[in-house]
């Protein structure tokens, strides 16, 4: 734990923006995630700050609105906070969401049985491209492409008990199991009132309506989702191994993106060293950009990565990239959360080595540090200061050795 304070505050400096973690503390659950988790550790990949969030409840709370659209959420509702947000970013939930997707459950209960408005719920779920998982007389479960989709839908059918007199409770999760518990806890703090659950940021939220909300405005908000993608010092590259090396890397990214991540290419000519793509959702975009840049990194090309609403704000990210860096430019993911930006840094694998010492070798590391101060001690005390300088070359020789 001390090492790992250390390593981030040492690399902090040296690359001039906090080092949030290196590596990821996400446990593994099956094998797309353990393929995720140990690749971010054997690269030691970073995650920085670079412009801080401020995660507050009302920052959350208009993050909601406007990513489910104002026209979605009616005026007559009340915003509640359950649990609050931690201010600051969480990495192995975003890396959850990013291995995980922007798939959500929606669980649904109403507060006596009817089976004919949960055929109606039903029907209304499978309209908006959710799949139902089960149902009863009360219940449903059901999947949604995306947590602002849940959050959507579940409003909609809220609308649509009240105007028949009945309550509904909605809850938003990543399982359906976490749905049903999000909704128990909520069901303790409310009663059996109208209402949503959902987390944000690592806080726990909900939006309660009292009253009938009138006409939604039923349309999702849509949001581009662009990556944009430019090989570093790609002259250097194409001298050393050939144009039709990158040309077939690129390709595999492309190919990737597009089969993988359901993406669409934007201005990509072969044979350069860039390209856009416009994704269906934010996490899909992050999936693609860090895949592409293990990918490329796998074969010998170092790639920035820029994570925007626009094209232009896309490139713009992927410009930041050439000032994050110790020495020379590795590949970097820029991208924004909350109101914050922040980036995956991917080091060098000289970097790596020094981490890898840092981080395994401590007993190691207390050695020569007793050993270099001791001799540094000793030789300032029998006048012969050059006794430290030769522990310390005997150190350096040590740790490369042992």
């Amino acid at each position: 734990m001390v090492m790992d304070y250390i390593s981030r505050a040492i690399f902090g400096f040296l690359i001039k923006n906090k080092v949030l973690s290196i590596g990821t503390k996400y446990y593994p659950t099956n094998d797309m995630e353990r393929e995720y988790v140990s690749m971010i550790n054997y690269t030691r990949t970073m995650l920085l700050e670079i412009e801080t969030a401020h995660i507050t409840t009302q920052n959350i709370f208009n993050n909601v609105l406007s990513e489910v659209g104002v026209g979605n959420i009616p005026e007559n509702r009340k915003f509640l906070e359950i649990e609050p947000a931690e201010n600051k970013v969480n990495e192995y939930a975003l890396l959850s969401n990013i291995i995980m997707g922007s798939d959500r459950y929606l669980y649904v209960e109403v507060f006596k049985s009817d089976r004919k408005i949960i055929d109606e719920f039903v029907d209304h779920i499978k309209k908006e491209n959710g799949l139902i998982v089960e149902k009863s007389s009360t219940e449903i479960v059901s999947k949604l492409l995306s947590k602002n989709d849940a959050i959507r839908v579940g409003i909609e059918l809220i609308s649509i008990g009240m105007d028949k007199e009945m309550d509904v409770r909605v809850a938003v999760g990543m399982t359906g199991a976490a749905a049903i518990e999000r909704s128990i806890n909520l069901n303790k703090q409310i009663g059996e009132t109208s209402g949503v659950g959902f987390t944000k940021l690592g806080g726990e939220f909900a939006i309660v309506f009292s009253s009938k909300m009138g006409d939604l405005e039923g349309s999702p908000a849509i949001y581009d989702n662009y990556v944009f993608i430019d090989a570093i010092d790609s002259t250097k590259f194409i001298d050393e191994n050939g144009r039709d090396k990158l040309v077939e890397i690129m390709n595999e990214v492309k190919a990737y993106i597009e089969k993988d991540c359901e993406g669409k290419i934007e201005g990509y000519r072969e044979g350069g060293d860039d390209l856009i793509a416009n994704l269906p959702t934010k996490n899909a975009a992050l999936r693609a950009g860090m895949d592409s840049a293990w990918h490329a990194l796998n074969n010998g090309v170092r790639l920035r990565v820029g994570i925007g609403k626009s094209r232009r704000e896309a490139g713009e990210r992927a410009q930041m990239a050439d000032g994050i860096k110790i020495w020379n430019n590795n590949p970097v993911m820029v991208f924004d959360l909350a109101d914050g930006i922040y980036s995956y840094y991917i080091p060098s694998e000289f970097t790596r080595t020094i981490l890898d010492f840092l981080l395994e070798k401590k007993s190691k590391i207390v050695i020569i540090f007793i050993f270099v101060f001791i001799a540094t001690l000793i030789g300032w005390n029998v006048g012969q200061p050059l006794f430290g300088i030769v522990a310390i070359v005997l150190a350096i020789i040590y740790a490369l050795t042992a």
